[in-house]
């Protein structure tokens, strides 16, 4: 008998409760095995009938089974209509495959209506026992095709003759009597209002919304059937796409002073979204600045301003008689300028609301409409380019916009270390004070107008090179001053077009307009022949044209216009320029030969002093005493 360590011995219990694990363990792992066989054969099963149904359901059609065919669809339709909620997801595959049948049989279908619309096709036998036998399936596809050749018939994209053949061929079919025949009855009836629904499809394509909607509304008045329903869906459309850019719309005019357009849009949105409170309230805001109009036929005011003088202690530092600071205003000066004008009953308005421009060979004349009590004044802003030149005069150095992204003027002020910092004002610039004088007064613009600003292209435009032509007039001026040539890049050229084309934007977006003075700033064009006045046009054509977009007027910069008949003449307005601007010190226009011509006032120190415009200015009181004792 052999003795053993009690940590080797195992009892016989243990022993069969061990056995009985190993069974149980087999058995599940048996039933394991066997539940994942069951799953495999039960999916490979059911991807079986699924890869079969397609052919099976395509083969019964090929052989003219339709009956077996809408078994096999309505079949699978059933299961999927009374599956519950719970059990949807869990039929997309009877899903997809309704869906591939429908399209087998809505691809037969479409090419058997587009061969017969296309190719006056007349359908066989075999065709038309396929689209009357496969019921629902047909129905609903050639249904949809013939409502939506009705469209095109209304809109221009059928002719009568075609459309009357696919609903001879088509409509004899049992299956479509329900829905072709009542729209063969109103052929006629879609024929007469093809006009109005494609003139309201043309004011649609042009976005001009409002126009497109309530013609729309008319054809519903005026039509039952096919034409009203598809007036009503159409104008719930162009509802549903309108509302929301045209509210942007009408809201960045009430931003932009632009009152009275706002008013007259706002007011068309009312009459198609009656209970909008939203443009109820800004209809109101509307309303609340704008009052009775009238035509005006009298004078019209034309100043013209130059850059500003931002740093008076620099353009007062030296005798007054030693430099060019009389050419120019303060701030405080053109502030006081504006306060008498709007005293006086002047509100700024747009020159180019005297024509009509649509056609490029002929000028039209227009009527001027000003608020009544008002009288209308154009604001010239001469050559805003800031030439080094007239630095000494403390002009700005360029035109920046602040992080509101408001324009401003940036001059150069010398600190206590004697270095020059700059600084960054509305109040540096003509720009900036009469765009804050009009956020106060906004009854001092007509629907938010507010000035001309001219460009050369000599030196820099607003401050910046934008050509490599600009570089060495741009240091020659800089010479004139004892300050260090500059070079810029390609790369920096290209950021400085950016940058005014940014500021360009922002101005045209707040009322402001642009014209040229010549790309060199030609001081007599009158007496320049052709080819300067090509070659120079041109440069200002490829250089700065594209910066500030469509131009159409010209300020000429000592006033020597060239007379409309001329040739030279002739070819600026060939190339779009309509408005030309001249000088003399009292209001005249005149239209000529498809152009319209303003006399411009020059307002400066000097002409203050020296000419007599007490009928709208009283000059002692305009001009800044500090220029008396610099």
């Amino acid at each position: 008998m052999s003795t053993f360590s009690p940590e080797y011995n195992i009892s016989g219990d243990n022993r069969r409760k061990t056995g009985t694990g190993y069974v149980v363990s087999s058995v599940v792992c048996c039933l394991s095995i066997l539940a994942m066989v069951v799953v495999l054969v039960v999916v490979n099963n059911i991807n079986s009938y699924r890869n079969l149904t397609i052919p099976e359901f395509e083969q019964a059609i090929n052989d003219g089974d339709y009956e077996g065919a809408l078994e096999i669809y309505r079949s699978i339709q059933d299961e999927v209509l009374a599956a519950s909620p719970e059990e949807a997801g869990s039929l997309t595959e009877e899903i997809e495959l309704l869906d591939q049948m429908e399209s087998i049989v809505k691809d037969r279908s479409d090419s058997i209506c587009t061969r017969i619309l296309e190719e006056r096709y007349v359908p066989t036998p075999s065709d038309v026992e396929f689209l009357d036998k496969m019921k629902e399936l047909t129905s609903s596809v050639v249904s949809d095709w013939l409502n939506n050749l009705c469209v095109d018939f209304l809109l221009g994209r059928e002719e009568k003759p075609d459309v009357i053949f696919a609903f001879d061929q088509l409509s004899p079919i049992s299956n479509f009597a329900a829905t072709a025949n009542p729209l063969l009855r109103e052929i006629d009836f879609i024929e007469t209002a093809a006009g109005q629904v494609q003139k309201a499809e043309e004011n649609y394509d042009k976005g001009d919304y409002v126009a497109a909607v309530q013609t729309y509304q008319d054809v519903a008045e005026d039509y039952e059937g096919f034409v009203y329903d598809y007036s009503v869906t159409r104008i719930e459309e162009i509802k549903n796409v309108m509302y929301e850019p045209m509210m942007q719309e009408g809201e960045h005019m009430l931003e932009t002073f632009r009152f009275y357009s706002a008013e007259q849009l706002l007011s068309d949105l009312a009459v198609i979204f009656p209970e909008d409170e939203r443009i109820r309230s800004d209809l109101l805001e509307a309303t609340g600045h704008t009052t009775a109009t009238k035509t005006y036929y009298g004078a019209i005011e034309v100043l013209c301003v130059r850059p500003l003088i931002a740093n008076e202690e620099t353009a007062f530092a030296e005798s007054y008689v030693n430099n060019d600071s009389g050419l120019y205003l303060t701030g405080s000066e053109f502030e006081a300028i504006l306060e008498q004008l709007y005293a006086e009953g002047y509100c700024l308005v747009n020159g180019e609301d005297l024509i009509d421009m649509s056609d490029p060979g002929f000028l039209l004349e227009r009527n001027l409409t000003i608020p009544e009590g008002k009288k209308p004044l154009i604001i010239v802003i001469e050559n805003l380019c800031y030439s080094a030149t007239a630095y000494d005069c403390g002009i700005c150095r360029r035109l920046v916009l602040n992080d509101r992204g408001q324009v401003c003027g940036e001059y150069a002020v010398t600190n206590e270390r004697g270095d020059e910092e700059p600084v960054i004002s509305r109040e540096a610039e003509s720009i900036g004070i009469l765009d804050e004088f009009v956020e106060q007064h906004p009854d001092f613009t007509y629907d938010g107008a507010k000035g001309v600003i001219s460009v050369s292209g000599f030196e820099n435009c607003f401050g910046y090179i934008v050509s490599a032509d600009e570089i060495e007039d741009h240091n020659q001026a800089l010479a004139t001053q004892n300050m260090q040539p500059v070079n810029p890049t390609a790369d920096e050229i290209a950021a400085n077009r950016e940058t005014v084309t940014q500021i360009a934007n922002v101005l045209k977006d707040n009322g402001w307009q642009f014209a040229s003075c010549t790309y060199g700033y030609i001081s007599n064009a009158r007496s320049c022949d052709m080819d300067t006045i090509q070659q120079d046009t041109q440069k200002w054509l490829d250089q700065i044209a594209p910066l500030l977009g469509e131009t159409h007027m010209i300020v000429y910069p000592g006033g020597n216009y060239i007379y409309g008949t001329d040739d030279r003449a002739v070819y600026l307005k060939n190339l779009g320029f309509r408005i030309f601007f001249g000088i003399g010190s009292r209001p005249y226009y005149t239209y000529g030969d498809n152009y319209l011509y303003f006399d411009r006032a020059i307002i400066s120190a000097n002409t203050l002093k020296s000419i007599d415009y007490s009928r709208i200015l009283d000059a002692g009181s305009i001009l800044d005493p500090d220029r008396q004792t610099g």
